[in-house]
């Protein structure tokens, strides 16, 4: 249902990607966009805490059919895969239209234990 929208995106997504080594993204989306692809349904477009590790989905979590096309549709582009592979990285979507970009990874390696030598 979305995966058309989400391809649209796609190209800027990936550039963004790349840049949220640097901070936090933002991506400003056209709602009408996604209320085209949602055919008159109503649907609650915004989500926050999509994480993908390793370019992995938490199974566990529920996910509505936005998000799971959008994590679908970034697992699947041979791009944006190897940009996930080995990256911690969290999307959230606003009642904006606004798609947040957060790669937690550099705080995942700063917080891992360090070796200490003993004399």
């Amino acid at each position: 249902m979305f995966t058309q929208t989400w391809k649209k995106y796609l190209p800027v997504i990936a550039i963004l990607l790349k840049r949220s080594v640097n901070g936090e993204q933002t991506l400003k989306m056209n709602h009408t966009d996604f209320e085209r692809a949602a055919a008159g349904r109503k649907i609650k477009f915004s989500f926050s805490n999509l994480q993908l590790n390793n370019g992995r989905l938490n199974t566990m979590a529920k996910h509505t059919p936005i998000v799971k096309e959008f994590a679908q549709l970034l697992q699947e582009h041979e791009l944006t895969r190897g940009l996930l592979r080995n990256q911690d990285l969290e999307f959230m979507m606003t009642n904006d239209f606004q798609l947040l970009i957060r790669n937690n990874t550099a705080k995942v390696k700063d917080v891992q234990p360090q070796e200490t030598t003993e004399s």
